[in-house]
């Protein structure tokens, strides 16, 4: 996530540069036909410009639901710090009798755990997502494959050894965390640490947590649909490629050098209309580990402190401190 006040402009221009490149040469191109042919290659600037109109509904439309993704899926971290935090209190204030210290300590370093696992879990790459070049500036490329050989010894400070043997291979390990954190619960109730309402609430808190889950694997497994997608993408390509055409119909009535202004014109407007169409993609996928997505990590650093606090551990780690302006 980007927590600066805005994109420079030459930022933004750097990351969007190809569209304003080939935009440009091909208005160059049939800019310097029409000059050195004669040919009138003009189409007439009416038709053309109501489909630029058609086209940046169609992009608002696109970007509108790439947003609504987005701050769904922040929503939906933000419910799993107030949930996170509510177990954390229950857990502190709950759970007594012998050991109560240490007990205090599994419960929320399990819930460490499950929080690990489900951020690198929501950060494999899907299909539809972006490539490893978006992700470098600030995440790991091969985020990937640190989840497959590397979790075990994300987790080792969080869980036991014997409890990571029994997860490790499964098809959804913060499933699996969970699951165990509810046995565990139903066990120190059995053992005497805490009564049955208060059992009850713990539980629904966890039942809570594994619906935020299930709400963050909606959005991860489930890309924007490929139609609108790839549709705003076409439709963008077919109006880029006219503009030049329409422009020439509308500077050939004037001064005959006016027609090379048709190179800066055309290739502003078409990069403008890939710039809109390139922010609306790449908001589609709030967890894919891009520049602009949801600061799972930092999130989870912020709850492991609450949570580390509220039982008076040690050697808390600090917050995530941004890189280059962006939170991870």
């Amino acid at each position: 996530m980007y927590i600066k006040r805005r994109y420079g402009f030459l930022t933004t221009v750097s990351w969007s540069k190809w569209p304003l490149i080939l935009g440009s040469l091909w208005a160059l191109t049939i800019t310097a036909f029409f000059y050195f042919t004669g040919i009138d290659i003009a189409l007439p600037y009416q038709p053309i410009s109501i489909i630029g109109i058609s086209v940046a509904f169609y992009l608002g439309f696109k970007n509108n639901s790439s947003y609504d993704r987005a701050w769904e899926a922040r929503k939906i971290w933000g419910a799993i710090v107030n949930t996170s935090r509510s177990f954390g209190m229950g857990v502190a204030a709950f759970v007594q009798g012998d050991n109560a210290k240490e007990v205090r300590k599994e419960l929320i370093y399990r819930h460490i755990a499950w929080l690990t696992s489900l951020r690198y879990q929501l950060r494999l790459k899907k299909e539809w997502e972006h490539g490893a070049e978006v992700r470098k500036w600030v995440y790991y490329p091969e985020v990937t494959e640190r989840y497959i050989k590397d979790l075990g010894e994300e987790l080792a400070p969080y869980i036991s050894k014997e409890e990571w043997d029994d997860i490790d291979g499964s098809a959804n390990i913060s499933t699996q965390i969970m699951a165990t954190q509810s046995v565990r619960l139903q066990e120190l109730k059995d053992k005497g640490y805490f009564e049955d309402f208060r059992h009850m609430e713990l539980f629904t808190i966890l039942k809570g947590l594994i619906e935020e889950q299930g709400k963050s694997e909606r959005i991860k497994n489930f890309p924007f649909p490929r139609q609108y997608s790839s549709a705003a993408l076409w439709v963008t390509i077919v109006f880029a490629v006219l503009l030049p055409f329409s422009m020439l119909d509308i500077l050939m009535e004037e001064k005959p050098l006016a027609i090379w202004l048709n190179i800066p014109v055309s290739g502003a407007i078409i990069w403008v209309f890939f710039l809109m169409e390139m922010i609306g993609d790449y908001s589609e996928n709030p967890f894919e580990g891009s520049y602009n997505d949801v600061p799972i990590t930092t999130i989870s650093r912020n709850i492991e402190i609450d949570l580390r606090e509220m039982i008076d551990d040690e050697g808390i780690p600090p917050g995530l401190k941004p890189e280059n302006g962006f939170l991870m």
